[in-house]
Order: C-alpha cells, then sequence, then structure tokens
C-alpha cells in the first residue's frame, strides 16, 4: 500500500509562485509515473504535470514556461513548482502514482488560492 502526502499549498497574489512537494511511503518498488493533478470547482480533475522514473515530463498547455516538476527518486518525492501564478490556476491540486496495473494512489489534496 502507498501513501502519497502532499505539502507547500497556500494563498498567493497573481504573478507569485509556490513550491508543492509530494512524498510517498509505504510498500512498493517502484513508482514508474508521479504527477500533479486539479481541481477547481465546478471542473472536472484535469492532468497538470508528469514525471515518468526515466525522466520524461509533460505538461498541460495552459502551466508551460511557468511551471516545472521535478523528481527525487531516493526520496520518492515529486515536486511542483509555480510560477507566475494566475487566479485561473486556483484548484485543489492532487498528487498521482502509478505503477502500471499494480499501483494507482493519490493523495488527499491541497488547495492552491491566487488572487487577482
Amino acid at each position: 500500500q502507498v501513501r502519497l502526502v502532499e505539502s507547500g499549498g497556500g494563498l498567493v497574489q497573481a504573478g507569485g509562485s509556490l513550491r508543492l512537494s509530494c512524498a510517498a511511503s509505504g510498500t512498493f518498488t517502484r513508482i514508474n509515473v508521479m504527477g500533479w493533478y486539479r481541481q477547481a470547482p465546478g471542473k472536472q480533475r484535469e492532468l497538470v504535470a508528469t514525471f515518468t522514473s526515466g525522466g520524461t515530463t509533460t505538461y498541460t498547455d495552459s502551466v508551460k514556461g511557468r511551471f516545472t516538476i521535478s523528481r527525487d527518486n531516493a526520496k520518492n518525492t515529486v515536486y511542483l513548482q509555480m510560477n507566475s501564478l494566475k487566479p485561473e490556476d486556483t484548484a485543489v491540486y492532487y498528487c498521482h502514482g502509478e505503477e502500471g496495473s499494480v499501483l494507482d494512489a493519490w493523495g488527499q489534496g491541497t488547495q492552491v488560492t491566487v488572487s487577482s
């Protein structure tokens, strides 16, 4: 069983920055894909960014050039550096971990609020 714990959310003014962290703990051999999703009020959860164990990253178009995902495999931790934040980035951000068909885990979520 895997537990993902997020931290780093909060309230920031537009143009500001926040860094989210997600640490994985529990019993697992590897987590191939670690990433971040977000869900704004009244909207579906959407992919923000992912980082594979092989080093491949992906980003949704709306955050490219502003957000950077990174990963520390030794610490089983994934980070999301968010710069130039906009009010439309306001959402609950969820960490996700996946390893084929054997692992599909979610964190509890952390609130990010960007004021205009």
